[in-house]
């Protein structure tokens, strides 16, 4: 028996669903032109008309809806055979702070996919609530402090440890500080958590002594310390091995403790790739010295 051609069995299979040409182009990622062309010329290889063209649409005659039946279903078996052969997708998405994405995951992220080869990881760099059942993403990181819902499991990474650091170059000839008060002599590297503003409060931005230059990222306001054009303040974890290899000197160091940091966060009941996203898990706590669970 000969069979017809398959890429106009599917072209048909695809417009018979959505009974409309333009549709099933773009499902198919084919031209509107292109799927109308293989339908024609399956009609011709069989000898039938499957359509009745209409100018808002198609219609199935009685032999392409009967024809419809068997080849949707045909399709679908070869589908799930497929499935069933094939390995399965693993995929996972990761999404974390921005300054935390490119100061501390990504030195680290080929460490990751060097152990794990077969998970493909996806990170969105955000500071926003995830909607674990709507957003499809399997872990968080965020600077917060508990409690968090008890649907959630949480695990402290890393406290906030705020610290105040400046290159070597800026402090050989900046003003010298005993204080809190005597930041205002220098150029202030603020980020958009305005940690400056709440240190010194509202003269810190009113006032003439201090200079102030804003960043809406903390890796912006660290890469301009990093050239010397000021002070930041920044979570010690971040960075942590410019201040290891001297290339940026602590001043300034937060000596309030609290229960905000860096927590990673996922769901306790993760229908999707829990196995893999406990890899994930465990990968990321690891590299804080902590346990995922």
């Amino acid at each position: 028996m000969r069979l017809p051609n398959l890429n106009g069995v599917r072209a048909f299979e695809c417009a018979a669903r959505h009974l409309n040409f333009r549709l099933a182009a773009e499902e198919l990622n084919l031209t509107q032109g292109a799927v109308a062309q293989q339908v024609r010329k399956l009609e011709t290889s069989l000898g039938q008309k499957l359509f009745v063209r209409k100018p808002r649409g198609l219609e199935l005659t009685e032999k392409g809806a009967a024809y419809f039946t068997e080849i949707h279903a045909g399709l679908s078996c070869i589908a799930q055979a497929t499935a069933r052969l094939a390995p399965p997708s693993r995929s996972l998405v990761l999404s974390v702070p921005p300054s935390f994405a490119s100061m501390w995951l990504m030195p680290r992220l080929a460490d990751f996919e060097a152990r794990y080869p077969d998970i493909d990881l996806q990170v969105i760099a955000s500071e926003q609530l995830s909607d674990f059942d709507t957003d499809g993403v399997d872990l968080v990181v965020r600077q917060a402090s508990p409690p968090f819902p008890p649907d959630l499991r949480s695990v402290l990474l890393a406290p906030l440890n705020l610290v105040a650091v400046a290159s070597p170059t800026y402090l050989q000839t900046a003003p010298p500080t005993v204080s809190l008060e005597d930041f205002r002599a220098h150029r202030l590297l603020e980020s958009s958590h305005r940690n400056w503003l709440h240190l010194l409060g509202s003269d810190e931005v009113a006032g003439k002594a201090a200079r102030v230059s804003r960043f809406n990222q903390t890796a912006l306001a660290i890469a301009a310390a990093r050239a010397g054009r000021g002070v930041a303040i920044a979570p010690e974890a971040l960075i942590e091995p410019d201040i290891t290899s001297g290339e940026l000197k602590v001043v300034w160091r937060d000596e309030a403790r609290s229960a905000t940091g860096f927590y990673a966060v996922a769901p306790i009941n993760l229908g999707r790739s829990a196995r893999d996203r406990d890899h994930l898990a465990e990968w990321l706590c690891g590299q804080f010295g902590v346990g995922w669970g």
